[in-house]
């Protein structure tokens, strides 16, 4: 599975601009998203320099990207366990105790760490007590919840009757415990929290390897049955959508994930339309799989040939070619594909020339003299929505006189990193199975 290198592993400092629960459906609930490299994040380091943060950042998405190479009965095997950008805040159990955790849309089961422990990593915040709380119940072994556990996954107390869950990361991190339903609470800007009773969650005894102090698990945001999305999906209107600060603004900027019908714009602005591209479902459903049709760089537009999962019977299109993933900064193209791209790239660079990373992670980087760096403009056409990049999605600038491009290839699944997502208010409609792009100044508009 894939370690989500650079869609910033960052804070989700939660607080709801805006809740609606008296309507059948919440029309927004916004959470403020704290990357894990801005000065807000209990994890930044003033010592460290931008571009050792964008280097750290590298080398987890590498990491990251081999956990979505994991087979359907071992889905967990080849997770890093500290692969994500973000980690959200929210509250569980009846008093709510806080806690915070790694916000993850590459993973389904939200587990936390919990008393009793037979052993756990340290964490900086108190560990979660199910014997406090009055809304604790453990799921049974032929819950809904348990089912949907994969094989590899599930496990039974049958003497308690209890589901029991275990994960192993693909850096030899794990964590078991037992399947548990609580209710899970988001602040609300209106000073009243919003409370979603009977949520399915892991509650993990036995937790180890390379998990930070920082956060107490993992929220899923995923596909699954079990992520924290779909479980809240009629409550939410089945929308969510965040908008990523670019990281040019983490000093001062923020980003945030929206919760809710009003989450996604209807009526987008003249100046910045909406692009909406297909849904594509398939094994695993933890994942979100777009379709990559081509990309145009500057004038030259080249087929995408990197290989999918499934095909379209009638157009003998490869559909479901590269996977979304808001946890990843890079962005992995087919190799076979990134020759051809790599080099139309080259050719329309201006004012540098091309010279190799120190850090060996990216394959095209640039270096002026004294002139000004011409960038070409990149476009991604997914089916029915040409995306077009600015220089500052597709390119990073690790030194004064140095840019490299935030694209590279991979032998494995391709990934749309969040780097080329930053500036974009991405929508997910899980009802008529869309997501969607909308150009945004993510900084300006929060």
């Amino acid at each position: 599975m894939v370690t989500k290198t650079f869609l910033l592993c960052s804070l989700l400092a939660i607080f709801f601009l805006f809740a609606s629960t008296s309507s059948a459906h919440l029309k927004s609930l916004t959470v403020e998203l704290i990357h894990r490299d801005s000065p807000h994040s209990p994890l930044y380091n003033p010592h460290h320099t931008v571009y050792d943060r964008l280097n750290a950042a590298f080398f987890r998405s590498i990491s990251r990207s081999r956990r979505f190479t994991s087979t359907k009965t071992d889905l967990q095997s080849g997770l890093v366990s500290n692969g994500g950008e973000y980690f959200m805040s929210i509250s569980i159990g009846t008093p709510p105790s806080k806690v915070l955790a790694i916000a993850d849309t590459g993973s389904d089961l939200t587990w936390i760490q919990c008393k009793p422990c037979q052993q756990c990593y340290k964490q900086n915040s108190p560990l979660f007590d199910k014997n406090k709380s009055s809304t604790y119940k453990t799921a049974s072994c032929d819950s809904k919840s348990c089912q949907a556990l994969s094989e590899h996954e599930e496990g039974c107390d049958a003497s308690r009757d209890i589901c029991k869950y275990r994960y192993s990361y693909g850096d030899e991190s794990f964590t078991r415990g037992e399947v548990a339903t609580e209710t899970i609470s988001i602040d609300s800007s209106s000073g009243s929290p919003v409370s979603f009773p009977g949520t399915a969650f892991g509650c993990g005894y036995n937790n180890g390897g390379t998990f930070e102090e920082t956060g107490s698990g993992i929220i899923g945001l995923g596909g699954g049955p079990l992520s924290l999305v779909s479980q809240l999906g009629s409550s939410i209107g089945k929308k969510f959508s965040y908008c990523l600060s670019h990281t040019s603004s983490t000093t001062n900027g923020t980003s945030v994930i929206n919760l809710g019908t009003n989450s996604i714009p209807s009526k987008p602005s003249d100046d910045s339309a909406t692009l909406t591209t297909p849904l594509v479902v398939k094994d695993p459903d933890t994942y979100y799989f777009l379709t990559l049709e081509a990309i145009t760089v500057g004038k030259t537009k080249l087929p995408y040939t990197g290989g999918g999962y499934s095909l379209n019977a009638k157009s003998k299109k490869t559909t479901g070619n590269i996977i979304i993933d808001s946890g990843t900064t890079l962005t992995l193209l087919d190799s076979g594909f990134y020759d051809a791209f790599g080099a139309a790239v080259e050719k329309s660079v201006t004012g540098a020339k091309r010279v190799r990373d120190p850090q060996g992670v990216l394959t095209h980087c640039y270096k002026s003299g004294d002139k000004e760096i011409g960038l070409p403009e990149i476009t991604m056409h997914f089916t029915n929505a040409d995306v077009k990049l600015s220089p500052i999605n597709a390119f990073v600038k690790l030194s004064e006189d140095m840019v490299c491009m935030s694209i590279i290839p991979t032998t494995e699944v391709a990934i749309y990193g969040n780097l080329v997502q930053m500036d974009f208010l991405v929508g997910y409609d899980l009802k008529t199975k869309t997501v969607s792009f909308q150009r945004m100044d993510c900084a300006g508009n929060l």
